[in-house]
């Protein structure tokens, strides 16, 4: 096919990055800090792939350590603080029961675990694991009574989806140029550079050159590769589906579970959203087009079996109110367990000190991604020698500066904004942090948040999301920048569509 005539022309550019998904913001946001000319494109919105789609942990990785990824389970840990301390308002602690079945694990395994998981990170915020008398403990409660031990550790919840955002908002703070729906086409060195054809949605042809290239495509990293770039891989990438159902949440407590299988896979049932419950994941092969994948049938009913196992009065299939699945693009480690493939992440390097490098990433993890970020650019240091250094272990991202507790911060907001909604300024201080005034600004009555559509969204914080996040479709809204979606009827969703 021959290219259209340019209709933007970004000029020459230090890195021009593929894929916006968590590795491709994270280095977006570390490159532009440190003085570099960026830009990045997506095909699609951002995070709309795996980064929307996780367990929505920041964590050690647990069951890792059964696979002796002792190096990759201490960087997670030293992440989780760090990013719990940057993004206190989308990244929160959370306590994990696990009930103890003996078939599965040894009580002394598992014992000896959480040791490791208590230290190899140097934990500093949160606190340490303990037993569990489950017959007495009040989160024994919701439990069948054969399972009267278990055990107590430490981990902490992330908006996977928000957290991307905040990064490239970040990166475009920084000066770097962001393209959400323009899709990657050709890329070849011309003239010591790399010259990057992109197609936008609406049919626009965009050119950038750049001294370097990052393959951040995720599931699609192979087919930028040879397909974008013409260029043959010595490494792949495995995918792994992982399937999640959203159902009305079924205890009291604020604790999340977190529940052995007879396959040795581990389940998550988290608290979401107030009052539903987070469940899953699968880890099954996955052989189809990433742009496909969904939930079947086995998947629901291996997930809700779980349940019924472990819990007195667990969910049923009528009550699931929603269900995703994502895939992991997990560095090909040739293992024969899908659990087992590591979450580890590698580099390859393409280009000499005389030509502008390609560098493509291979697997990876949410809770690392600003570690990779940083490995990331210092691959790339000799091409960009006047580099300024890392910068972004001890700095906020965009609205976590934030004096003292997230509830303290809460509170003082709500006593700011007297005649708001309770909830709805709740639910501003949870997504945007800091950045909830400058959404709120002047409004002092409800009338000033413009039309609502139901539950706690209101026209105002449509408008900000559309000006400040590069939101423009109903998903974009309801399901990544926010999960209003969950909470709205058919109908007000459909109203909010016409909308839009």
């Amino acid at each position: 096919m021959t290219a259209a005539e340019p209709g933007a022309d970004h000029g020459l550019v230090d890195i021009a990055i593929i894929g916006g998904g968590i590795n491709g913001a994270g280095i977006a946001r570390d490159a532009a800090g440190r003085g570099l000319k960026v830009l990045l494109c997506e095909k699609g919105d951002f995070a709309e792939g795996t980064s929307s789609r996780s367990g929505k942990l920041v964590h050690g990785g647990l069951r890792y350590l059964e696979y002796y990824e002792f190096r990759l389970v201490r960087e997670a840990l030293i992440e989780r603080e760090v990013l719990l301390a940057s993004a206190p308002h989308i990244i929160w602690p959370m306590r994990f029961v696990l009930p103890h079945s003996p078939e599965q694990r040894p009580a002394w395994l598992i014992r000896t675990g959480l040791f490791l998981y208590d230290h190899l990170g140097g934990r500093k915020q949160l606190p340490p694991s303990r037993g569990l008398d489950l017959s007495h403990a009040p989160d024994g409660a919701p439990l069948r009574p054969e399972f009267r031990r278990g055990f107590e550790y430490s981990d902490c919840w992330v908006d996977d989806a928000r957290l991307v955002i905040l990064n490239l908002i970040d990166a475009a703070r920084n000066g770097a140029t962001i393209l959400p729906r323009t899709r990657a086409v050709s890329a070849r060195r011309e003239q010591g550079a790399w010259r990057l054809e992109m197609q936008s949605e609406t049919g626009g042809h965009e050119v950038v050159c750049a001294r370097a290239l990052v393959n951040a495509a995720g599931p699609w990293v192979s087919d930028v590769m040879q397909g974008v770039a013409g260029l043959n891989s010595s490494h792949n990438v495995r995918l792994v589906k992982g399937s999640h159902i959203v159902v009305p949440k079924f205890w009291s407590g604020p604790q999340a579970y977190l529940l052995q299988n007879e396959d040795r896979r581990v389940i998550f049932v988290n608290p979401y959203e107030d009052n539903l419950a987070l469940i899953g994941t699968t880890d099954i092969p996955y052989d189809g087009r990433a742009e496909d994948v969904a939930i079947d049938a086995d998947e629901t009913a291996y997930l809700l079996a779980i349940l019924r196992r472990y819990f007195r009065a667990s969910p049923q299939q009528g009550d699931i109110l929603h269900a995703f699945s994502g895939v992991r693009p997990l560095y090909d480690d040739n293992s024969d367990n899908p659990s087992a493939v590591t979450r580890d992440y590698v580099f390859e390097v393409h280009g000499t000190p005389d030509e502008p490098p390609l560098l493509a990433i291979f697997g990876g993890k949410i809770t690392t991604y600003r570690r990779l970020a940083e490995h990331a650019l210092g691959r790339l240091a000799s091409w960009f020698p006047k580099m300024l250094p890392a910068w972004t272990a001890g700095r906020v991202l965009p609205g976590g500066d934030i004096a003292g507790t997230f509830d303290d911060f809460a509170a003082e907001l709500a006593r700011a904004y007297p005649d708001l909604p309770g909830p709805v300024i709740g639910h501003y201080a949870r997504l945007y942090g800091t950045r909830a005034r400058d959404l709120l600004g002047s409004a002092r009555s409800p009338a000033d948040l413009g039309r609502h559509f139901g539950a706690n969204l209101y026209e105002r914080e449509v408008d900000f999301l559309r000006q400040t996040e590069w939101a423009t479709t109903t998903a974009d809204i309801l399901e990544r920048r926010t999960k209003h979606g969950l909470h709205l009827t058919r109908a007000q969703r459909e109203a909010f569509e016409r909308y839009l």
